[in-house]
Formats: C-alpha cells, sequence, structure tokens
C-alpha cells in the first residue's frame, strides 16, 4: 500500500501596502493617453452668417462716425471734406483699430456676433481640441500687419485711384509710360477682385477666412463664448421699420407736391375763406403776397409776381392758373406779351 505524503509548503507572503498605489501610478499615463486618444471631439462650425454680419456691422459702425465727423466740420468751407475723404476713412479706420485689435478686444461688429480673433497657426502644433473655443488671440507682428493690410493699403489704393484718374492716365495721349502704369493698376484690381471671389468661394465651402487678410494673416474668426444672449426688443426693432419707410415714403411723394396743390387741397377745410375772398383777388395766388412787378397770366387775366409766374411757366410747359385751373399760355404786363413757351 502506497501512501502519499504532503510536504507542508509556507503560504505566499502578503502583498505589500503600497501595492496597489505603485500599480496605480504606473498604470495612470497609460490609461491618459488610451483615453485621450479615444475622446469625443465635438466639432463646433462658426456661422458663415454671424461672419459676413460682423463685416456689415463694422462698415455701418465706419459710416455713423463719419457722419457725425463730418457735422462738426458743416460750417467750414464746402467741399473740403470731400478733397480728405481718404484721410478721413483711414482716420476711422486707424482709430476703430487702435481700440479693439491692438488692445486684444473685438471689433463692434465682432462683438456684437459673439465673435474674437484666432491665431490658427498655433492650432497646428496643438493637439485636437473639445471645443474649438481655445486658442490664443493674435500676435502683435499679425496685430500690426492687419493695420498695415486694412488701413494703410486701403488708403494708398484709394489715393492711386483718384490721382491716376484725375490726371488721366487712361487717356490715349498720355505717355507711354503713364498707359502702362494704368493699365497695371487695372489688372492688379481684376487680380484681386478675382482672388476676392475664389476666396468667397472658398470660404462658404469651409467657414474660414472671410477676406484675403485673414486668409494670409492666419486670423480666424471663432466664437468668443459658448453661449451668447440675443435678447432684441422687437418692438423696438418694429418701431424703427415702420418709421424708415414711412420716412422713405415722404421721400418719395415730395417731389410730386408743390405748394399750390397742397393749398388747393387745403382751401375748403379753412376758416377764414370769408375774410380771405377779397385779399385772394390782389394778391398772388402762388406767394400769396402783393405783387411787386404785377404781370398777368393769359387768357384768364389774373394777377401774378413776375418771377413767380416766370419760374412756374420755365419748370412747366402745361402749368395751369392756381384760382381757375385755365392753362396759361402768355403773361402780360402794360400791352407787352411774352410767351412763355418760346421766350428763354
Amino acid at each position: 500500500m502506497i501512501t502519499s505524503s504532503t510536504t507542508n509548503q509556507p503560504p505566499p507572503a502578503p502583498p505589500a501596502e503600497t501595492a496597489w498605489v505603485d500599480t496605480y501610478r504606473n498604470l495612470l499615463p497609460q490609461w491618459q493617453s488610451f483615453s485621450l486618444s479615444h475622446q469625443s471631439i465635438i466639432p463646433i462650425s462658426i456661422s458663415r452668417v454671424n461672419q459676413f454680419d460682423a463685416a456689415r456691422l463694422d462698415v455701418e459702425m465706419s459710416a455713423m462716425l463719419k457722419e457725425q465727423l463730418v457735422k462738426v466740420f458743416s460750417l467750414m468751407k464746402p467741399g473740403m471734406l470731400f478733397q480728405y475723404e481718404p484721410e478721413l476713412d483711414a482716420f476711422l479706420e486707424l482709430l476703430i483699430w487702435r481700440f479693439s485689435i491692438w488692445v486684444d478686444k473685438p471689433t463692434p461688429g465682432i462683438a456684437l456676433m459673439n465673435l474674437r480673433y484666432r491665431d490658427e497657426r498655433s492650432m497646428e502644433a496643438c493637439p485636437k481640441v473639445r471645443t474649438g473655443l481655445e486658442g490664443p488671440g493674435l500676435t502683435v507682428a499679425q496685430k500690426i500687419w492687419y493695420c498695415i493690410a486694412t488701413v494703410g493699403g486701403q488708403y494708398i489704393w484709394a489715393r492711386l485711384q483718384s490721382f491716376s484718374a484725375f490726371r488721366r492716365w487712361g487717356d490715349s495721349e498720355q505717355r507711354l509710360l503713364t498707359r502702362r502704369a494704368w493699365i497695371l493698376i487695372q489688372r492688379i484690381e481684376g487680380l484681386y477682385k478675382a482672388a476676392s471671389f475664389s476666396n468667397l468661394l472658398i470660404f462658404l465651402y469651409t467657414g474660414r477666412y472671410r477676406n484675403l487678410i485673414e486668409r494670409a494673416l492666419r486670423a480666424r474668426l471663432v466664437y468668443g463664448s459658448p453661449n451668447m444672449n440675443r435678447a432684441v426688443s422687437f418692438e423696438y426693432m418694429n418701431r424703427q421699420l415702420v418709421w424708415n419707410e414711412f420716412s422713405e415714403m415722404l421721400l418719395l411723394l415730395l417731389p410730386l407736391l408743390n405748394s399750390s396743390t397742397v393749398k388747393k387741397f387745403l382751401s375748403p377745410f379753412s376758416k377764414d375763406k370769408s375774410s380771405g375772398s377779397t385779399a385772394d383777388d390782389t394778391a398772388c395766388p402762388i406767394c400769396q403776397a402783393s405783387p411787386t412787378i404785377p404781370f398777368l397770366a393769359l387768357p384768364c387775366q389774373h394777377r401774378y409776381c413776375y418771377y413767380c409766374l416766370r419760374t412756374r411757366c420755365a419748370a412747366a410747359l402745361s402749368f395751369r392758373c392756381s384760382r381757375c385751373q385755365e392753362p396759361i399760355v402768355a403773361m402780360q404786363r402794360h400791352g407787352t406779351v411774352v410767351n412763355h413757351k418760346t421766350s428763354s
């Protein structure tokens, strides 16, 4: 009979107290790299409409500042500001750039659309971002080049175009060098417009870089904050729209009206019909004053001021008498007849 004897082996030693901590520390870097590689990225596309609206708002802001500045010089020599209009536009653009982009703040239009400029070059070296809102602003070099391109470039080009048009570089009588310079300016303008159109198509497809300056500087518009409050008073907007339409209607109707037509329309509603009946026969029906140089309208024989009747007849060949609505064919004083249709 064979009997098996079991050997008594010592029990395994218990793990050290810091074994779990050491294992966690060793596996933590691997777990972080694994989680970052599989982390879901939330794509955020910047609205193209907001970027275009920001550019439009900036243009409107410049126009408002220009209008207020022109009112300051309204009492000076007429036409003086027209000669220095490029300098005025450059000054306003420089003013907006100085207090917005240079101090790391968005322009008024960009701020209203909750946007800001970001240096897109710095995002190429960074790992994948999660929200799309990260990234530093523009560098000092980008800000300076932005000012040179937007303020200086537009001013130089505007002055060059006005100078060449004033000197008539495009005339055939000019020298050969001047003609070549004019052709070069036209070709540069055509190439710039073609490049701007191509950039517009790329922007509509990708949503990046509204113009060539932003594309050259790699300055991209991104959202400034993830939340944007759009508390708009629609009552104020409706009131503003109604007022604008009403003012445009008045501007359209005013050239079609004259004082005599309005007075004739309001004459039945006048309170002093009887008291003014005797005065109407002696006063000029246009200016309602006593004629200094009285002339008679033919054939109705009603009396007018010479200048009132003469200007009305010169303005309209079929002018009718303001009293009887009969067509006036001539004007007479002391037996002298002058036909307004033939005399100058």
